[in-house]
């Protein structure tokens, strides 16, 4: 009714027109309303009468109704088979749908609900984790304050016994006579000798060093994995010790290394880092020649120093730990010529390297007799075994003996054999 070219119909329910079917009345044609449409224009796909035919569908192919209806008709019913299976097609998909909204909402109530069970064993686990946690620092007071209370009743204990003594010699000295004193001195003096050779500590036996670390990892707790630990170690630099094969001798342009392990007041290991760890390595004869470290905190209470000297040399190297030297810094360094390759062959005798050369001569000193400068193999002067051509050595992974290409002197005095 809101399109202009149909304002003016008159419209019904299709339920209301089965009784006033049209079915059996011949239509007329809408251009030529005398006229039935009784033929069928195949160009313009649609029904026409004779004086269209001989009208504007002169010249287009057409044909009655009948004859094509069947054409046309299993067209539309192939269309609607179609379109039948579509609607099958869609009522299965809105069915699969509304099923889906509803797992979809049965699946959100049971993560719903495992989220609530996980947060109220999260919140289970953290609970505990906090006694605990006051536990450990109510019994690390307790013990702390047991500590000082027995250190305190040692020196008041100690105290009391230096003021008897002290006042009992100064009573003595001051109103006993020459006799009483030196008939008691020896008592006196063994007593008052007694007292001070007593040690005892001029320190607090415990400090108040307790820490709270949030991002420490705790373990597990409940089956939750929870952070925070009290933290009541303290590093002690002067139980600090190194460790490492390469603590006291290095090798010219070469990675070396060494550990440091923290300890705390009492020898035990650290277990963590964060420590404030500073070194230095300077050659003693170059003051300008100095290495920059590098310092790899393991996070366990050990720290990985390593180093690549360039120049070969004595070097003092300090280890401070919070500013102070660790057990066993300052220590010296010496750092070696790089590893030097064997220039010659590794054989078993000149004569055999040499194609039996006379004049061929080997850096193991050996010689055969008949002229020959030589070791031979078997032959008086051979080691005995395979060794290097140019300095001698017996290992075949061991390093040359001959001197840097700078030492000309020694080196002319060895002649090496190409196999």
């Amino acid at each position: 009714r809101r399109q202009k070219k149909t304002a003016s119909h008159a419209v019904t329910e299709l339920e209301n027109t089965k009784d006033c079917s049209q079915a059996g009345k011949p239509l007329l044609c809408p251009s030529h309303p005398t006229e039935e449409l009784r033929l069928f224009c195949e160009q313009c796909d649609q029904p026409v009468c004779r004086d269209c035919v001989l009208g504007r569908h002169r010249q287009h192919p057409c044909d009655v109704t009948g004859n094509v209806i069947h054409r046309h008709g299993d067209a539309l019913r192939e269309l609607l088979k179609s379109s039948q299976q579509h609607m099958d097609t869609l009522e299965d998909v809105l069915s699969q749908v509304d099923e889906m909204g509803s797992a979809v909402r049965s699946r959100a109530e049971a993560v719903a609900a495992e989220i609530c069970q996980f947060a109220r064993g999260y919140v289970k686990a953290i609970e505990e984790h906090r006694d605990r946690l006051l536990k450990q620092l109510e019994d690390l007071k307790v013990q702390k304050e047991n500590l000082l209370h027995l250190q305190k009743a040692q020196l008041q204990q100690l105290l009391l016994d230096m003021r008897t003594g002290v006042e009992f010699t100064e009573h003595l000295l001051m109103s006993g006579s020459d006799v009483e004193i030196l008939i008691t001195k020896g008592v006196v003096s063994s007593r008052l000798t007694k007292l001070n050779s007593i040690a005892y500590s001029t320190h607090p036996s415990v400090d108040d060093r307790i820490q709270f670390s949030p991002h420490e990892r705790a373990g597990q707790c409940c089956g939750y994995e929870v952070f925070g630990a009290i933290l009541n170690k303290v590093v002690d630099p002067a139980r600090c010790t190194l460790h490492g094969e390469d603590l006291h001798s290095a090798r010219q342009n070469q990675l070396s290394g060494f550990t440091l392990l923290c300890k705390d007041t009492t020898g035990e290991r650290m277990g963590r880092g964060g420590e404030t760890v500073r070194v230095t390595i300077t050659h003693k004869d170059k003051r300008d020649c100095a290495l920059k470290p590098t310092v790899c905190d393991n996070g366990d209470g050990t720290y990985c120093i390593s180093y690549s000297p360039e120049e070969p040399g004595l070097y003092a190297v300090c280890v401070c730990v919070k500013g102070q030297h660790v057990q066993g810094s300052p220590f010296t360094l010496m750092v070696r010529h790089k590893f030097r390759e064997h220039q010659g062959v590794f054989h078993c005798c000149t004569f055999c390297s040499s194609g039996g050369q006379k004049a061929a001569r080997c850096a193991c000193g050996g010689t055969m007799p008949g002229g020959y400068q030589g070791c031979g193999h078997g032959h008086k002067g051979h080691p005995g075994c395979h060794h290097w051509s140019c300095c001698g050595q017996v290992k075949e992974s061991s390093e040359c003996l001959c001197a840097p290409p700078s030492d000309t002197s020694q080196r002319s005095l060895l002649r090496t054999v190409a196999l």
